[in-house]
């Protein structure tokens, strides 16, 4: 829609990069925002969000890499590309990537509670994702299938199709922000189940299970094939990773429940 937010002569600042840092910085303010209330320590809850993007930033990209492998070993300039240095990568690659780099800084932060720690890191990332996919709208990128429907949105800036790899005059789903929506909603869902949890970590695994299930459907939605596909194309790479998140997020959440059931006096 508009990729470009500001074009001068010796710089252009893009649209897409603007909301993406606006996305991280959002999530970030949240988590130290809300640190005091959950009774965590503020700083360590600022180095904890600067350690989960750093790691979504890196996982993001490799997954990215790897569900297209064949193209970047033929071409190893594609690691230099247009394409490759602007795009967010893929968003389940970003969220095991922050999974991993979290891990990490647990691993040297045993004082802190991190089951509560991880639910107030819950409501932050579906916020940065609600403002992430405006972004991934305004530059055409993980573009939805052509649509009939009246609020399709059809693309004409050249940038979209250069960027965001959208094809331009074709009227198309706009699951960007489907997905926009959707997290917004879900921010203000874990909010509010935050303060009515039954015990840490519920959050974090009910934004798990409930976003593999939109993403799931939002899948179908989608038009871009560069998002890669696995078992012959039954599915796509997004929608495996959703359901291996939601089974090990069920498995986890009722392997608690057994354990708190087994610790409580009878």
């Amino acid at each position: 829609m508009f990729p470009r937010l500001l074009t001068t002569p010796w710089f252009t600042v893009h649209t897409f990069g603007v909301l993406l840092a606006l996305s991280y910085l959002s999530a970030l303010g949240w988590l130290v925002r809300g640190a005091r209330r959950a009774s965590l320590d503020p700083d360590a809850m600022y180095a904890l969000g600067w350690w989960a993007i750093i790691g979504a930033l890196v996982g993001a990209k490799a997954l990215m890499a790897l569900r297209s492998w064949p193209e970047y070993a033929r071409d190893p300039s594609e690691w230099l590309s247009l394409s490759f240095l602007t795009s967010a990568g893929d968003f389940y690659g970003g969220f095991i990537g922050g999974l991993i780099a979290s891990g990490l800084f647990f691993a040297s932060h045993r004082e802190m509670a991190i089951w509560r720690a991880a639910d107030l890191c819950a409501p932050a990332i579906a916020l940065g994702q609600a403002i992430g996919r405006i972004g991934c709208f305004m530059a055409g990128d993980d573009y939805g299938k052509a649509a009939d429907v009246p609020w399709a949105v059809t693309f004409t800036d050249p940038d979209a199709a250069r960027i965001g790899g959208a094809p331009l005059g074709v009227p198309l789903h706009p699951v960007q922000l489907y997905e926009s929506l959707i997290c917004a909603g879900l921010f203000l869902f874990l909010m509010w189940f935050g303060r009515r949890k039954r015990m840490d970590g519920d959050v974090i695994l009910a934004y798990t299970l409930l976003y593999a299930v939109a993403r799931f459907w939002l899948e179908t939605f989608r038009g871009d094939t560069d998002r890669g596909f696995v078992f012959n194309g039954l599915l796509s790479t997004s929608q495996f990773i959703a359901i291996v998140m939601f089974m090990s997020s069920l498995a986890l959440l009722a392997r608690r429940r057994r354990r708190a059931t087994a610790r409580s006096p009878e």
